[in-house]
């Protein structure tokens, strides 16, 4: 069944209407929904419904609700990937595993071994990350649209590492201790996790988040590539806290 995203706002006591004209667009013209099919709705922060489509228009649809619940699907344990920036379409894929996944935030980062440069087009292509969430985040039926910030560098990464209550550097030199290690011991609470670029952290970066109070962890005993390593470390973490 497929689902869309509308503000809280837009649900009412009985009815839920949506406007915006690309959901509108997708349900008549892709999808070919009409008057009496059901759908799933969710509010963006905290309710999911399963709703009837009693009126389609060209510039607004109202759904009678048929059943509310609280999001069955979101994880308890929420986690912000620092994603090193790669190269070519990697990112795209990245979003995509880790919102399906179940990671709440991502925030691309320029590091010092990232190749790619900024050249004025980082709000088109956080832009079009931000589609590719949205689009992962409908198809996996999550209860919200996970954020993609804008670029930002290192130091900026490293202001705000202890607003979590777990810092994890994911680090190819660490050999001993693992996601698993760290996540026993430590309390629960909203995680950063950090990926390095293709290149990988540099050793001034390594030392800022561990003065930070980041914690170095290993992935296994083979070195991911940028784009396996986050969905990886994702995937460790939410099968130690949510299952």
């Amino acid at each position: 069944m497929s689902r869309f995203f509308v503000s809280p706002d837009a649900v009412g006591a009985k009815t839920i209407q949506i406007d915006d004209p690309q959901d509108l667009r997708h349900m008549k013209k892709a999808l070919r929904m009409k008057v009496g099919d059901e759908v799933d709705v969710s509010d963006s922060e905290r309710w999911e419904y399963r709703a009837r489509i009693d009126e389609l228009e060209d510039d607004a649809a109202v759904l009678t609700i048929l059943d509310k619940q609280a999001f069955a699907r979101e994880p308890s344990t929420k986690i912000t990937l620092f994603q090193g920036i790669p190269k070519q379409g990697k990112m795209e894929t990245i979003v995509q595993k880790c919102v399906e996944l179940g990671v709440t935030r991502i925030v691309p980062v320029f590091m010092d071994r990232t190749v790619v440069v900024d050249r004025g087009k980082m709000d088109k292509k956080t832009a079009r990350w931000q589609k590719v969430a949205e689009e992962a985040a409908k198809q996996c039926r999550r209860g919200v649209i996970p954020q993609v910030d804008l670029p930002v560098n290192m130091d900026r990464v490293g202001e705000h590492l202890g607003e979590y209550d777990l810092v994890l550097l994911p680090y190819e030199n660490e050999e001993n201790i693992t996601i698993r290690d760290v996540l026993r011991d430590a309390p629960e609470g909203d995680i950063a996790l950090l990926i390095g670029p293709e290149g990988g952290f540099s050793e001034e970066e390594v030392e800022m988040v561990t003065e930070a109070g980041g914690r170095r962890v290993s992935l296994g005993r083979t070195i991911l590539r940028t784009e396996t390593a986050g969905p990886a470390a994702l995937a460790m973490i939410l099968y130690e806290r949510e299952l």
